[in-house]
């Protein structure tokens, strides 16, 4: 199999572009966000959509008949590494969780009235949305188990459950949720998917669940979403609201999740590598004991240790991002666990690493490392905790592999035979020689 790890230059230009935005733009803005009011924030942020949407760079992870750019998986990856150097940017170029990831499911399962009502408002920045799945009361690595019901009442639904981590939801202009329709059904025909708007009777945000990454309410926290707790009391919602087909909701959660995770671990890559250029500053830059940190022997492992797993995670996503646009995103099942789990955990690594290099330093707000920090360890639960993950591959790799007798492989015995086979003729000719 041979690999071209060149970029064409044309696409070269737009991410070049994309890395000026990014790091001379948005960079800046990223570290006071938390301290800007939402109309402050939009009017800061507002003149970099449009060049993003003049270059016709927005929302480039849908086809063009869906609204997007039709990029593919590589070109996405290659352009979500640059977008994950800092938090914002994905938001300012249209690909931002959960919108993102929303707009491919009802580009997927929805119809062309709901596409008109939600798909189109929200690609264009119009509208925001949330996905609620993960329930208090059932394990959230395990969608089969949800408990939220919406039972058919005439021309609506009616649901009643208890919903939390549902990201954006308590400032989404609609919810999307996975709720069980078909009690009796199989574990994956249970559920559906359906549409929530945003000030439906029944439909209770509790609270935003704080968490590391929103441990308390700042000044700008109303706009950056978090994390809400639902209760749904019997909220009613039109049967229309409902996506796609009744039992469809598990089939297309995982359509939603699976090219996510692709876009996730590049921007993983992104942070990476913003977290191991201050490492490595650093190292260059920080006198101890008359020597830089960079002469120290523990420094120059975490340098060689985050370089070669930031390498090695990168070339599993895009891979992975590879191997969707050959053979399509069933077949890809595999690679994309993989690098959910693999990713999630470079991202920790580097950036705990940098913390240390940086010392107090690190550890303070005077510094991005902290922050990224605390969002990095999300990712070893969130879209399914890296256990999960690591289980589903170890499951397919060793249905390729039949359970033998005796020796390791029933290819040995043979082998050993050949081998001592041949080494009899070789002793023969020798004798002959001599």
């Amino acid at each position: 199999m041979a690999w071209d790890f060149r970029t064409d230059a044309d696409f070269q230009a737009e991410l070049d572009w994309i890395r000026d935005v990014v790091v001379n733009q948005i960079e800046p803005l990223d570290l006071v966000k938390h301290e800007m009011s939402p109309e402050s924030w939009k009017r800061a942020t507002d003149p970099i959509k449009q060049q993003v949407q003049d270059r016709n760079l927005w929302a480039a992870h849908l086809d063009p008949e869906l609204g997007g750019q039709g990029m593919g998986q590589v070109r996405l990856a290659l352009m979500h590494e640059i977008l994950g150097r800092t938090a914002s940017a994905p938001n300012l170029f249209g690909n931002q969780a959960p919108d993102s990831g929303n707009s491919e499911l009802l580009a997927i399962g929805a119809n062309d009235e709901q596409k008109a009502k939600w798909l189109w408002p929200l690609l264009a920045g119009e509208l925001t949305s949330s996905f609620s799945l993960t329930e208090p009361e059932t394990a959230g690595s395990d969608p089969t188990q949800i408990q939220t019901t919406a039972v058919l009442d005439g021309d609506e639904y009616v649901i009643n459950g208890h919903k939390w981590f549902a990201s954006n939801a308590a400032v989404a202009d609609f919810v999307l949720a996975m709720v069980v329709t078909n009690p009796d059904g199989g574990p994956y025909e249970r559920a559906s998917m359906i549409c929530i708007e945003r000030g439906t009777p029944g439909m209770n945000i509790v609270r935003n669940v704080h968490t590391m990454d929103h441990p308390f309410d700042g000044p700008g926290d109303q706009h950056l979403g978090g994390h809400a707790e639902i209760l749904f009391e019997d909220c009613r919602v039109p049967r229309a609201n409902l996506i796609g087909n009744p039992g469809e909701g598990f089939l297309l959660a995982q359509k939603r999740l699976s090219g996510g995770r692709i876009h996730h671990a590049m921007r993983w890559i992104g942070t990476c590598h913003r977290a191991f250029d201050m490492m490595c500053e650093r190292a260059v830059s920080r006198q101890m004991h008359g020597r830089t940190l960079g002469d120290k022997q523990f420094v120059q492992d975490f340098v060689a240790e985050s370089r070669t797993e930031i390498d090695a995670a990168r070339l599993l996503t895009l891979h992975a991002a590879w191997h969707w646009d050959t053979y399509g995103a069933e077949k890809s099942r595999v690679q994309i666990a993989q690098i959910k789990y693999w990713g999630a955990r470079v991202l920790y690594n580097v950036i705990d690493r940098s913390i240390q290099v940086h010392g107090a330093m690190g550890f303070s707000t005077d510094l991005p490392l902290e922050r990224m920090y605390r969002i990095a360890r999300n990712f070893r639960i969130s879209d399914g905790a890296d256990e999960t993950h690591k289980s589903f591959i170890a499951r397919r790799v060793l249905k390729e592999y039949k359970p033998v007798d005796g020796y390791p492989t029933e290819h040995v015995p043979t082998r050993r035979a050949e081998a001592e086979q041949r080494f009899a003729e070789f002793l023969d000719l020798a004798t002959a020689n001599s």
